[in-house]
């Protein structure tokens, strides 16, 4: 049966903040009366703390709480797809268990789609709580990600919104091992817009996305939406050759008309390092290209599934 509303919420490690989170959906959703009620999709990825005794507890003493225990920590962007692969609402909302994203946005983003819009983003004003340094990455990151990709990813935003049906359902005809969903969702077009908000503070714990995550997200995002860095790689190389023919011109010209060389010149060595520089960047942009073909060739299952009370009849991998 498709229920009105489903939330979706990734968990790694939010043994800190679930409780109170559960407490500020149901304020939030209960009084939406939903004609066809409403369901909350926790995902526990690989949690090593007490958040999957809280989850079981949860789930226990309310039928509206599914969860789905993966095998083990998959990372964020695969918890959320097994969420959204699972989700029955005939609209789905994303969110993070941190509460830095309000559940309170909640009835505006529903309002909003209402409208007649299969897509609605919540985009930051402000990000408190985070160092200068990851809201300079950020910043640069969005900003870096829209000018090189050729599909229009909005800046700011992160994966908080919510999506119709349809569009779950085109999420779930992507397969790909390594997902950036809110990159997949502009991907699609269909109608989208949003609303603002400043974000809070992690209310507790520690975030789980480190520096090290970040970046391969932010890899993620550029691989499998542009492909700008092979051309600068080839651009490059035709750059060097000219600059390395140059130099070789300039060589002969000083061995055998003006005869001022030495032997062993450092502009040799400085030739070398600079091309093999470049070699191994190239290289390593290619390799970054194929280990995510490599990813998809295997056809391995996105995720497994170690427990859930969600319906039966569905397998249990993806």
């Amino acid at each position: 049966m498709r229920v009105e509303l489903s939330v979706v919420i990734p968990l790694y490690n939010e043994e800190a903040n679930l409780g109170e989170l559960y407490q500020r959906l149901l304020r939030v959703l209960e009084p939406l009366a939903l004609p066809g009620g409403f369901e909350l999709v926790f995902v526990n990825d690989g949690s090593r703390d007490h958040t999957l005794p809280l989850l079981l507890a949860l789930a226990a003493r309310d039928m509206r709480v599914r969860y789905i225990d993966l095998s083990r920590n998959f990372g964020h962007q695969i918890a959320v797809t097994a969420g959204l692969d699972r989700a029955t609402g005939a609209a789905v909302v994303i969110i993070d268990a941190d509460l830095q994203d309000p559940p309170e946005l909640i009835p505006l983003l529903r309002d909003k789609l209402r409208e007649g819009h299969d897509v609605v983003y919540a985009k930051r004003r402000s990000r408190q709580g985070d160092s200068a340094a990851k809201r300079l990455t950020a910043r640069l990151f969005y900003r870096l990600l829209a000018r090189i990709t050729h599909v229009s990813i909005p800046v700011d935003t992160g994966d908080f919104r919510i999506v119709s049906r349809k569009v779950v359902e085109g999420l779930r005809q992507m397969p790909e091992q390594n997902k950036f969903i809110r990159g997949q969702i502009s991907w699609m077009g269909y109608r989208q817009t949003f609303i603002e908000y400043d974000r809070a503070e992690r209310a507790g714990g520690a975030t789980g996305y480190t520096y090290r995550k970040m970046m391969r997200l932010a890899l993620d995002g550029i691989t499998a939406f542009s492909d700008v860095p092979l051309k600068v790689a080839t651009i490059s190389g035709f750059l060097v050759s000219g600059i390395a023919f140059l130099v070789a011109l300039y060589t002969l010209y000083a061995r055998f008309i003006t005869r001022d060389y030495q032997p062993g010149w450092a502009s040799l060595m400085l030739s070398i390092l600079f091309l093999g520089g470049v070699q191994l960047i190239s290289v390593g942009i290619i390799g970054e290209y194929i280990a995510r073909l490599s990813a998809n060739v295997r056809q391995r299952p996105l995720y497994l599934i170690s427990d859930t009370n969600m319906p039966p009849d569905l397998p249990l991998v993806k």
